[in-house]
């Protein structure tokens, strides 16, 4: 059994000097999993690294997977994403998985940064105050997903209408403002953290959309779901593809 060339290559970019132990437990797995996931997935087209690291953390937040998270947030550092941009990538994560889900890795990442010698907390990135959340996060929505959403925050059932005004205010207006990353980059993080936890294929879908309507189009996304195979497996990544497929449709 050998590991190619080229994923050797990759691997030592993302961790210079390690080993992996699995290379003498499990050799004819590691063979076949760095050769795929190292060399044929990241060799398959042309997506750039950091934005490749930012969609594998977002989706092992998605799917739990928070000690492959722990490893993979070095090799992101490796290709460039800044602590800032993983700090953002975690906190919008609370509004699609919720505090439940996200507590672990937001710890992890916190000592991963100590133990690189990052003082935190980061540089603020808040650009709202209570006062103005809620414009802003309607802006936030009509800017992604068109004039539709002008006033949705007071639309609905009475007894449910709070829940509304609370995505506008709350993970429009406390999060998408955030400096950090771009809209488009917070709509493909949406789109990971939705493909990866599965049961959300609505909201796959609608964000889909959304990420097409800001420039984020469907080869993109193909590139995104195929970058994430090996994190997430084939039915979930089938169901985004599905999902895309519809989208790009409408």
């Amino acid at each position: 059994m050998s590991i190619t060339d080229a994923s050797k290559k990759y691997h030592e970019k993302m961790f210079p000097g390690y080993h992996s132990s699995f290379l003498k437990t499990d050799p004819e797995f590691i063979e076949r999993f760095d050769k795929f996931a190292f060399d044929e997935l990241v060799n398959h087209d042309d997506l750039d690294g950091r934005t490749r690291f930012m969609a594998i953390l977002a989706v092992l937040l998605g799917c739990q997977g928070i000690d492959e998270f722990r490893i993979m947030l070095i090799a992101a550092m490796n290709f460039k994403v800044t602590p800032v941009e993983i700090k953002e990538i975690i906190y919008q994560a609370i509004c699609y998985l919720g505090i439940g889900r996200v507590f672990p890795f937001l710890k992890v990442t916190n000592e991963v940064l100590i133990e690189k010698g990052i003082v935190l907390p980061l540089c603020a990135q808040t650009t709202t105050t209570m006062e103005n959340r809620l414009t802003a996060g309607e802006k936030a929505q009509i800017d992604i997903m068109g004039d539709q959403m002008k006033g949705f925050w007071k639309s609905g059932p009475e007894e449910s209408r709070h829940i509304n005004m609370w995505l506008t205010d709350n993970c429009f207006g406390d999060f998408y403002t955030r400096n950090g990353l771009t809209y488009q980059q917070r709509e493909m993080i949406t789109f990971c953290f939705l493909l990866a936890q599965g049961g959300c294929e609505e909201q796959l879908l609608s964000h889909a959309g959304a990420n097409m309507r800001i420039g984020n189009d469907k080869a993109f996304l193909i590139k995104i779901i195929s970058q994430c195979i090996p994190y997430i497996g084939y039915p979930r990544s089938l169901n985004a593809l599905r999902c895309v497929n519809e989208a790009a449709t409408k």
